[in-house]
């Protein structure tokens, strides 16, 4: 769990999202720049420390790769799903509550 109770960034919710199902660096890095609409374009070197941290953390995890593969591939893992659904509640409570006081 977000045990921090700091609100994720969006580099990094964006990589939790992606990687529901699994992926590889640049597969991680397509799929944020789409599920962003193209605001969000990662650099290798933000990806891969953000990789090394999620995976730290306990949130993400390497899955097995055949032994001629050079890519790696992550998966989100259930504490990572969990922080992830956390901040979800997170920005909808903070949209609701600007809705509510702007009257929209």
């Amino acid at each position: 769990m977000n045990t921090s109770n700091n609100a994720l960034t969006e580099a990094v919710y964006y990589i939790l999202l992606a990687l529901i199902e699994p992926l590889h660096g640049y597969g991680i890095m397509q799929r944020t720049a789409t599920l962003s609409n193209g605001r969000l374009y990662l650099s290798a070197g933000t990806l891969y420390g953000a990789l090394s941290t999620l995976m730290e953390k306990g949130w993400i995890e390497q899955i097995e790769t055949p032994a001629d593969s050079r890519k790696k591939q992550y998966i989100i893992t259930a504490t990572g799903r969990q922080v992830v659904e956390q901040e979800l509640l997170r920005l909808n409570e903070l949209v609701t509550n600007g809705k509510s006081i702007l009257k929209k």
